[in-house]
């Protein structure tokens, strides 16, 4: 074999390994593109996808507490601040309907006895109605109009010490003045009660009343 028909094969795999060579570094830099890429890539994607999920985990909390900041909001708007006014609304009924009956329970006049103890009687209830009825009945009227009583109550100060739904505790602080033939300037007393009030058909009536 000639040096040039030598030269010819190796020349051509040179060429070829050349080829191949440069085809091979092409693709050992297009494989290592190909491989290093999706390692390259997927680690900022998996980044991403954590800060994704980090952001979209805050956002949630985020948005659960201006959420519960709502609900707590709309309770304290629309239930709470409603509760308390109408538990102040029922407060100053209770209060009203325990000075009145607590006057009607108090006054009365040997001229007007029936009026004035019926009027009484209309602002109590349960057991102290039976009480009262007897005991106005048995030794209040018979003494009233063989003494001419009269007496005038007058509730000096009154405060709510508890209430609930349907019963309540109220303080009063009473001046009471009473006349009769035997003292016709009059006698003056002062005293305080614990009146106990019922709800009964939407009305507040005296159910206790108990001197302090």
């Amino acid at each position: 074999m000639s040096a040039e028909e030598k030269d010819v094969p190796t020349a051509e795999k040179s060429s070829e390994a050349v080829e191949i060579t440069e085809s091979g570094e092409v693709a050992e830099e297009s494989s290592g593109d190909i491989a290093e890429s999706p390692e390259e890539d997927a680690e900022p994607a998996r980044r991403d996808r954590g800060m994704i999920r980090r952001n979209i985990g805050a956002i949630l909390v985020a948005a659960a507490l201006v959420v519960s900041a709502g609900v707590a909001g709309w309770l304290y708007v629309y239930q709470y601040r409603v509760d308390q006014q109408i538990n102040a609304d029922a407060a100053n009924v209770a209060l009203e309907a325990a000075k009145t009956g607590t006057i009607a329970l108090l006054s009365y006049s040997p001229d007007t006895l029936d009026k004035d103890f019926a009027t009484a009687k209309s602002n109590l209830t349960g057991d102290f109605l039976s009480y009262y009825t007897d005991f106005t009945e048995k030794i209040v009227t018979p003494a009233a109009k063989e003494k001419q009583v009269k007496t005038v109550a007058a509730v000096v100060r009154a405060a709510v010490s508890e209430i609930q739904p349907d019963s309540a505790t109220v303080l009063l602080f009473i001046n009471q003045t009473t006349t009769s033939k035997e003292n016709p300037d009059g006698a003056f007393a002062a005293s305080s009660v614990k009146v106990g009030l019922q709800k009964v058909d939407d009305r507040w009536l005296i159910s206790a009343f108990d001197p302090v």
